[in-house]
């Protein structure tokens, strides 16, 4: 009981720092200079906080509409102190194929879970367009892990679906004011046959990435929020 419970806090943050990579565009969209270093606070539904994330762009091959840029991410608790000991850094490659995105989110999960024994991971990509405006629906994308919990097997799925750009808007974050596209997606996680239905609003500013993030319960209550709290270039 002790260790499904420790896994599924660290499926939890797991998908934290993912919604961090989850870049909805090219390369406007998504920091692509190497060294580029992203600091995130993750708030609980009463606006405390509950940890911290560290996302850094480590290599960056190509350019334009063509790129592959390689990212190590980092979580931490409230206390900025590593999950585990030792610290486990996650390592995970976006690639751009002619403009067009490809996140596969069963590498990001498998560098995530390497540690254990028994995880296999699959999924199909998360495929982003080139030019996200208004209005425009981005395809549905999933997940599955199969981990050996004890003698049992435990399945999680988390499918991604029904997102949409809704609007083009400022946003007020403690790294700055940034003009972001707002992203709205339904998230899915089904562990050993249960399902829990969320939303997740997202807002995302050229060159920068992800600045802030909110989740919602299927009745619409806020249960968390991310903020890029520092940003260096």
């Amino acid at each position: 009981m002790i260790r499904s419970i420790a896994v599924k806090k660290i499926l939890i943050m797991a998908f934290a720092v993912s919604l961090i990579n989850i870049a909805y565009a090219q390369n406007t969209f998504f920091p692509t200079k190497a060294g580029t270093v992203l600091n995130y606070v993750q708030n609980d539904a009463k606006g405390k906080v509950s940890g911290y994330s560290k996302l850094t762009v480590k290599e960056v091959k190509g350019s334009g509409k063509n790129m592959t840029i390689s990212y190590v991410g980092e979580s931490f608790d409230k206390n900025r102190k590593p999950l585990s000991d030792p610290p486990v850094e996650i390592d995970y490659t976006i690639t751009v194929k002619n403009g067009v995105v490809f996140m596969d989110m069963s590498q990001f999960y498998t560098s995530m879970m390497k540690e254990m024994a028994g995880m296999k991971v699959t999924g199909t990509p998360l495929e982003l367009p080139d030019n996200l405006q208004p209005g425009q629906t981005l395809k549905d994308a999933n997940v599955t892990m199969t981990m050996d919990v004890g003698i049992m097997k435990m399945k999680t799925v988390i499918k991604m679906t029904d997102g949409k750009c809704l609007a083009i808007e400022d946003v007020k974050v403690p790294a700055g004011t940034f003009k972001c596209h707002k992203i709205t997606q339904t998230v899915t996680t089904t562990v050993m046959k249960k399902d829990t239905v969320g939303t997740t609003i997202a807002w995302y500013a050229p060159n920068i990435g992800t600045v802030k993030t909110e989740t919602y319960d299927s009745k619409k209550k806020l249960t968390g929020s991310m903020e890029l709290i520092e940003l260096t270039k």
